[in-house]
């Protein structure tokens, strides 16, 4: 019998008409994104704060040249894991081995209180730690689908919801329990989820069939023979045949190569969230809120944490329903952290409602663009699946459009700053605009870029080319990184609003690049749609 999607015979229940696994896959992304970007809200806010305030008191520049190089370094480090995957240890065990090393990392970071030692060692963990776990995870997604077409971008659409259901959470309530209650908890925390995601994700294997095992794990007496099968025949066949796929997978390499520079435009510019942009919000920003106001703020908060979480357990209701007979380990533990970040929201929300004032926690803007993926992921992916779906690079082109457009708000907002100032208090909106405009931009490019690197690279180097993908997204976390940290001097010379001016006309100038090459890239492409 044949099955529809790769994986075993379990993987073929669907889930709102995807493979189980897929969801087994959406979980674990959702935890470690969980402790990734809630340690990433906090850094450049712990490294500024006081000393009287529990942090640093390091400098806007220091801190966000470190923010550049560890955002950075989170990126390279998948070529190496991507590598190592593909030739000795398989996708799975990379995963696993790259959420066990995370883990470690967010422990020691919990005892930055002890010794700076632990914080510098636990920022290497994750580094190591993500580039085993990162490419690989998103390499067996790709393969869960036998087809290349509107299916699979659709998949990888879903798979990125779980990316910032993953997100949404862990800035929310680590950066809330970070900033309130203390650094070294809200470092913790990310790390518990990484943990139990892992197990979620070792005690479901199975479910993959084959896919995402080692090479040695692979072969057998099948494989043997249809290998020596294909080794016979006619050479001038082969060779002809052989020279044709050479030309088409240079194409579609350097197809790949094309969108990986774009990438570095949008990425350069939308990763300000955690550097410049956090900055904007903890010292430009109105955030202190009374009366009505911060009544409807909590109201607010009420709902776009509640809704999102209930629509996250539904999907987690599906798939206990398909999965659970036959993984209940793993689907214990996963229940296991939703009833703890279920107590801990309604610890959260019950304090909030508690409190006489209201101060919005500079992390919390962070959460809009997790929020806007969570409610509008699902449109886009229908959207790629109808009629209207654009070319690739045309999808692209929208997205640095987007971000470009979403700094121009900023810049807007910026203009009643004057030069040099150290701080304002700017409507909170100006923020809410620019994170809609660089989410909607975000569904454009990223999961479109991970699904396009699935279907171009060659079978046997998808885990070190997805690598090599996230090599692109080193350069612009850390040209980013490096670019905020002049936010003090230009601001000084120029003004705010000019300094958000350049994150506004150079992804405008890639995105009319892009819409140009458009047919090029198409024809490169060779009928992958």
């Amino acid at each position: 019998m044949e099955f529809k999607f790769g994986g075993s015979e379990t993987n073929q229940r669907t889930v709102l008409g995807h493979p189980s696994g897929l969801f087994v896959l959406f979980f674990t992304e959702m935890w470690e994104r969980f402790s990734y970007y809630g340690m990433r809200a906090l850094l450049v806010l712990f490294l500024t704060k006081s000393i009287l305030e529990g942090g640093w008191a390091w400098d806007r520049a220091d801190a966000l040249v470190l923010y550049g190089w560890y955002t950075g370094l989170v990126y390279l480090t998948p070529i190496i894991g991507g590598f190592i995957a593909d030739r000795f240890l398989g996708y799975r065990r990379s995963v696993v081995l790259g959420a066990f090393i995370m883990t470690l990392g967010h422990a020691s970071m919990a005892l930055e209180g002890m010794t700076s030692m632990f914080f510098y060692v636990g920022l290497l963990c994750l580094i190591v730690g993500n580039g085993l776990f990162k490419p690989n995870i998103s390499s067996m997604v790709g393969q869960l689908y036998k087809g290349q077409g509107k299916e699979k971008d659709a998949g990888y659409t879903i798979f990125y919801m779980g990316i910032n259901a993953g997100a949404f959470l862990g800035i929310l309530l680590c950066g809330y329990i970070g900033e309130k209650i203390g650094w070294h908890y809200g470092f913790g925390l990310a790390g518990i989820f990484m943990f139990l995601g892992m197990l979620q994700f070792y005690f479901a294997q199975k479910i993959f069939g084959r896919i995402g095992l080692s090479p040695n794990q692979t072969e057998d007496f099948d494989d043997a023979i249809e290998n020596s099968i294909d080794e016979v025949g006619d050479n001038i066949e082969d060779v002809l045949e052989k020279a044709e796929k050479s030309h088409v997978v240079r194409d579609r390499m350097t197809v790949i190569g094309i969108f990986a520079l774009f990438t570095v435009f949008f990425w350069w510019a939308f990763e300000q969230a955690g550097g410049s942009m956090t900055i904007f919000a903890a010292d430009y920003t109105d955030r202190a809120l009374e009366g009505s106001a911060a009544t409807t703020f909590k109201v607010v908060n009420t709902v776009i944490t509640i809704v999102p979480m209930l629509v996250i357990s539904w999907v987690l209701a599906m798939l206990f329903k398909q999965t659970f007979s036959k993984y209940s380990f793993s689907n214990i533990w996963l229940g296991l952290s939703f009833v703890i970040i279920w107590g801990i929201v309604i610890w959260m929300l019950n304090r909030e409602f508690q409190a006489d004032t209201t101060e919005v926690p500079a992390s919390w803007f962070s959460v809009l663009n997790s929020l806007f993926i969570i409610l509008f992921a699902p449109v886009f992916s229908k959207i790629w699946e109808s009629k209207f779906n654009p070319s690739g690079p045309v999808k692209f082109a929208i997205g640095l459009l987007l971000v470009g457009l979403g700094f121009g708000i900023l810049a807007f907002g910026a203009t009643a700053i004057p030069d040099g100032a150290k701080t304002a208090s700017v409507s909170l909106m100006f923020l809410v605009g620019a994170y809609l405009l660089h989410t909607l931009g975000e569904l454009c490019v990223s999961p479109v870029g991970l699904s396009y690197v699935s279907k171009l690279a060659p079978a046997k180097l998808v885990g070190m080319m997805f690598g090599i993908w996230f090599v692109s997204n080193f350069l612009a976390n850390l040209l980013g990184g490096i670019t905020g940290s002049y936010m003090d001097p230009i601001m000084e010379e120029h003004g705010l609003s000019n300094f958000f001016l350049i994150f506004t006309i150079i992804p405008i100038v890639a995105a009319l690049v892009m819409f140009l090459l458009n047919g090029k890239i198409k024809k490169m492409m060779h009928g992958i749609q």
